[in-house]
Order: structure tokens, then sequence, then C-alpha cells
């Protein structure tokens, strides 16, 4: 480190404040205990206090802050989904990325870059197609580009895909973006912080306490809280903490796995995705390559990496951009995906009053990050389901009226 830059480090003349609060003990009881510290449940303890006055938060984290899938995702941010629930979702949640930066004094190191979900088959493109109208019904910018589009935006990249999966057309989504995941966390934590939020990271649940369907306090590994409301945000821990209250779901977990490259000079400003292929690659701001395929195709409760996977993706980036294959992989990791059968989240009430779910986010709970913190927000202040989610309930697997959402989630991101 340069003598200069130390010596401003270490100047007493410009101290630097923590990112949070360190609370040696819990209260004894609080108005809302959120379980999960990852960026939903510190998205929704933000607009508690921000939006409805309420302070009286404590955030539990069995680990730490943004260490669970939102530390372990690609960044990647759109709302080119298929049915009108999810679109008019995720549109609300790209406007309030746009501004978060702001909101928060903290460069989130959001870009916006555009996004491309190629089609190799005429039954994809006729997806894309499809796609792409709902998109223009409810005013998200999205179309059904051709492969002289393709190829004159994106010339390093090889159409035909080894000869094997050329390249018939591709969705094009202007409006999508990239961010910097931990940053987000931080973020919406230091907003909760500082209007009185509780973050107690190192804190287990280790049990719920409901009488007569109610909700009356959790048990952690630092003691007893009385409460009444409970919002859990915990992505792959859900099944075993909807053990806690009695509660079952269709959720079921696999592992999401994704990886990045050493650093190159800026090549790639799009985001460039393959249902066929089952791949995705963008470039960071730092120039490394971030790369992710399909779920595991086995249901596992583990955040392991596995070589196999290494080999497969690389195979596959290559018959995109063949030129990458001196490129070294520098770092792996993997993150627990909670899926849901239609593909789209659970979000709201529960049968257990004072029980309250953000789960079933699958491979796409960072992009929704600030609309779900928002709505599950006025959700737990007022007890009455916010008008974009009634569609997301967990009643709707009892009387399956399910949210067809695979075909614009499948892929990964």
């Amino acid at each position: 480190m340069p003598w200069r830059l130390m010596r401003f480090a270490l100047s007493r003349e410009h101290p630097e404040g923590r990112m949070f609060r360190t609370y040696a003990d819990l209260k004894d009881s609080y108005d809302v205990v959120i379980i999960g510290a990852g960026g939903h449940g510190l998205a929704a303890a933000y607009y508690l206090a921000r939006d409805h006055g309420i302070t009286n938060v404590c955030v539990l984290e069995k680990g730490y802050i943004g260490g669970g899938n939102t530390g372990r995702n690609t960044t990647i941010v759109r709302s080119n989904y298929i049915t009108p629930e999810g679109v008019r979702f995720y549109d609300a949640s790209i406007k309030l990325w746009e501004d978060l930066s702001e909101d928060f004094d903290l460069n989130l190191f959001y870009s916006r870059r555009g996004h491309y979900t190629l089609a190799h088959t005429d039954s994809a493109l006729r997806t894309m197609r499809w796609r792409a109208e709902v998109n223009k019904h409810y005013g998200v910018e999205s179309e059904l580009v051709g492969p002289e589009f393709i190829q004159r935006e994106l010339p390093m990249m090889d159409m035909s895909c080894g000869g094997h999966a050329p390249v018939l057309g591709a969705l094009y989504h202007a409006p999508g973006a990239i961010a910097r995941h931990d940053a987000v966390a931080w973020g919406y934590g230091r907003g909760a912080d500082r209007r009185g939020v509780e973050i107690h990271q190192k804190t287990e649940v280790t049990g719920i306490s409901v009488n007569s369907g109610k909700v009356h306090g959790v048990q952690t590994s630092r003691g007893f809280i009385h409460t009444e409301k409970i919002l859990c945000a915990v992505a792959g821990s859900t099944p075993r903490l909807l053990s806690m209250v009695d509660l079952q779901s269709p959720i079921y977990i696999h592992p999401l796995q994704a990886m990045v490259s050493e650093p190159t000079k800026p090549w790639l400003n799009p985001i460039i995705v393959s249902g066929s292929l089952h791949v995705y690659i963008s470039q960071s701001a730092r120039g490394e390559l971030v790369l992710g395929a399909s779920l595991d195709p086995y249901e596992l409760h583990s955040t392991r990496s596995t070589l196999d996977f290494t080999e497969g993706l690389s195979a596959h980036i290559l018959e995109l951009f063949p030129f990458l294959s001196h490129v070294k992989i520098v770092r792996q990791w993997a993150g627990m995906a909670d899926m849901t059968p239609d593909f789209a989240p659970i979000m709201g009430k529960t049968p257990v009053e004072g029980f309250y779910l953000d789960a079933g986010w699958g491979t796409w709970g960072f992009k929704a990050t600030p609309v779900a913190g928002k709505t599950m927000a006025h959700t737990v202040a007022s007890d009455s389901i916010h008008p974009l989610i009634t569609k997301f309930s967990l009643e709707r697997f009892r009387s399956y009226a399910l949210t067809g959402e695979k075909s614009a989630a499948s892929v990964g991101h």
C-alpha cells in the first residue's frame, strides 16, 4: 500500500465510520423480527423503517450479512419475464434499482448493459416473440432481433456456436443491467441501521413459538425474543424454518453454481444468455467474466462446487466465444436455489398469523431485491398483501392457481 494512502488510513482526522453497529445483547421483544440478513431481509427492514416508521426491528443472521445467495449470485438485473404478474413486479424493481445508489449514498456499480436471450431453435424463437409482446404490452423495453442485428452488435460471437446450434435470433432487453451484490446488502443494511434497526449476525434461529395459530416469539442461539410478527427470508433454508411453524411448501433445493475468470480488458458490454446451451456471461467492472449455467440436476442442501460444472460450462462458453480458450478461471462457488414448481416466488402472509414468507426465489432473487423488500415491508406493516404480490401467495399451490414463469426463468438468470 502506498505510504500516502496508509497515512490517510491511520489519520485520526479522517475517521471512517463502521457500516453497522454491533449489539452485545438482544432486547426482550421487537415489533418485527426478520430472519435472514441477505438482500431481501435487509431491504424489508430498510423500507419498514423508512416508509412505515417501524424501527423496533431485529434482523437475525446465523452467518454474516449477505453471506447467503446475495453474495453467491451473478448480479444480473432484468424485467423481461413472460407473465403479466412477473413483468409488472420486476419492472417495478428496475425502477427502484435506478435510484438506489443515490438513496444509499453508496456506489452500487449499477450499470445498464442490455440483455440478449439467444434463440437457437424455432420453438425458442416463438417464445422470445411471445415474451417481447408481453413486455411491450406492459411498457417494458424488449424486442425480438434477428441474426443480422446480433452479428452487428456482437461481432466477437460465433453465430454458429461451433456449427451445431446456430443463433436464429434473440430477445433484446435494453434495460438489462448488473450491480455489485455485496454493496446492495451493505447499502440496505447501513440504511436500516441508521434508522434504528438492529442487525444481529452470528445469531441462529433454533425455534419459533406458535400458540393457537399465532406467532409469539423466536428462540435463538443467544436467547428468546418476544414478537408477534416474523418475516422469513432465508432462501435455501426455508424448508427448515417452515418446519418450525408446522408449515409445508412445494419448495425444493438445488445447487446453483457460477464462476469468474481472471480480469481481461473490457470487450463484452451486454449480458448474453443461452437457454439451449444453458449458459450466461457478462463482464464485471473489474474485467472479470462472470459465468453461470442452469441448476445442478440433483436436489442437495449444499454450497459445494464441482469440477464437472466448470468443465461443462467452459465447453459451452467456448462454443460462443472460442477465443477465450486461454483465459483462466480463478474462482467458483455455489448457492442453494429455493425452487418452486411454477418458477415464481412465494410472498406474503401464511396460515400462521404473524408469520410472513419471502421465499421460492430460485435463480432470480437478486434482481427482485428492492421490490421484494418494499412489498414485504408493506405487507408486514399493514398485515395486508401488497397488490404487486397477490399472485405469489403460498395458497396458490393449494388452489392450483400457478404463475407459469418457467420459460422466462429456467436458464438461471
